[in-house]
């Protein structure tokens, strides 16, 4: 067995090899950002075990939407595409598994894994912080539908 099996819910047509190396491109990302930040304990090896441990741990499912991740699709995303389309092609890989860090990538390497829209919208938000936005939200499309209902005040 493989220090980081490729787990079994990520489709075979996406190799072993395939898998480690987009296991060490997000590791090396992630290190060079954290770096960046001040944190100068960050090494691939220690982000390679933790998102694999996270990856692992969401058995396939975006971590804030329980939404099923489109593995299939890992190491496809091209500059060139994204450049020449924007949003049509960014809307396409929507549910591309993403590296979202648990804190504020100072501290030890904790990681979840989500959807790439899901990571996009919640930025560097803390877990709570996305969660009550994502209440906000709800919240005033629910009013906005609901013609009786006064609109609440603003929440800072």
């Amino acid at each position: 067995m493989r220090k980081y099996e490729r787990p079994t819910f990520v489709p075979a047509n996406v190799g072993q090899a395939d898998y480690e190396r987009w296991l060490k491109g997000r590791a090396i990302a992630h290190v060079k950002r954290d770096r960046k930040r001040g944190n100068t304990t960050a090494t691939v090896e220690a982000y390679k075990t933790a998102i694999h441990s996270a990856v692992s741990l969401s058995e396939g499912r975006d971590n804030y939407t329980g939404e099923s991740l489109c593995w299939s699709h890992i190491g496809s995303y091209s500059n060139a595409e994204s450049k020449a389309n924007g949003r049509r092609y960014k809307a396409t890989l929507a549910l591309l598994p993403s590296v979202d860090h648990v804190e504020d990538g100072l501290g030890p390497a904790d990681f979840k894994i989500c959807a790439w829209r899901t990571n996009d919208a919640k930025h560097d938000l803390t877990h709570d912080d996305f969660v009550a936005l994502c209440r906000r939200v709800v919240d005033h499309f629910d009013l906005t539908r609901s013609p009786q209902k006064s609109h609440p005040k603003a929440i800072t």
